[in-house]
């Protein structure tokens, strides 16, 4: 289906905020917003986020992907994840005005803006669907749990490792810092921090570590989810063990409501182009199955 794609700017809490929107011929009712994740903008790691627009506004989905304040070439100060609630709401409020026949949206986020749709879906009935992508559920004590089981035991196993040791070019005690340190924070000898990766408000000194604040917007969440997984990335191994610990995870992870697809040899943001047209094919393949 042939397609065309619009730039334009749009205000959020005083400043402007910078968008793309890809607008099939025949517009479906259901579109995607894509959410930036990290320090990126609209156009995505290896441009990931462009081509995936293109794909699926070829198949009639509506797509529009936008940097949030003081992301890309939006204004703002700089924020993270768990502050942009305000821009999504003014993203999708644009979203329904450009495309009229727009029902609804499905929020399509890597990393930590997997993060951020789950605390803004269930504040906004429009949103029917998430697509998440290797979630961001970073706290101290996990990341070095998942560090030393998906890390260390599979250098173990690595040839290089031991021709390391066996020509002499390994520093013992550097190592032997480091892992100390490592099993000192695995076993919660630190402050947990809430899981964010820059610095953000006081306010959010005092919240519940970042996993149990997710759950619960997946508890919240009434529409469908699908998660699409890297095989070889530590930001999904910790989510993977976070599913592992938790039965509540588990069972609505499990539900009808949820579907996952898993890419075994894929790093954390799809870098190759199989990989990436797999996601691209996938996320329009579930859009369209509902």
């Amino acid at each position: 289906m042939n397609f065309r794609e619009q730039a334009f700017s749009f205000p959020c809490q005083g400043s402007h905020l910078f968008a793309i929107l890809s607008m099939p011929e025949n517009p479906s009712s259901r579109g995607l917003l894509i959410v930036v994740g990290g320090p990126q903008y609209r156009v995505g790691s290896h441009r990931q986020f462009v081509l995936l627009a293109r794909h699926l506004a070829a198949t009639g989905v509506s797509v529009l992907r936008f940097d949030y304040r003081g992301m890309g070439d939006s204004d703002g100060e700089a924020r993270t994840f768990e502050n942009i609630g305000d821009d999504l709401r003014c993203a999708i409020d644009q979203f329904f005005d450009k495309i009229p026949s727009l029902d609804e949206v499905v929020i399509w986020g890597l990393c930590d803006a997997a993060s951020a749709a789950l605390f803004y879906a269930p504040q906004d009935r429009r949103v029917t669907g998430l697509v998440l992508l290797n979630p961001w559920v970073r706290t101290e004590q996990g990341a070095a749990q998942t560090y030393l089981k998906h890390y260390y035991i599979e250098r173990l196993f690595a040839a290089e490792f031991w021709k390391k040791i066996l020509k002499g070019h390994f520093n013992y005690s550097d190592a032997m810092k480091s892992l100390m340190k490592i099993v000192l924070k695995a076993l919660g000898e630190k402050k947990k921090n809430t899981g964010t990766k820059t610095p953000i408000a006081d306010d959010h000194c005092h919240l519940p570590p970042l996993p149990e604040r997710m759950l619960d917007g997946l508890r919240r969440f009434r529409g469908k989810l699908f998660l699409i997984i890297s095989g070889r990335d530590l930001t999904s191994a910790e989510f993977l063990d976070v599913v592992k610990r938790s039965t509540e995870w588990q069972i609505l992870l499990t539900s009808s409501l949820a579907g996952r697809f898993d890419l075994p040899e894929a790093n954390h943001t799809f870098s190759s182009h199989e990989w990436r047209d797999q996601v691209a094919v996938r996320t329009a393949e579930w859009i369209r199955s509902w």
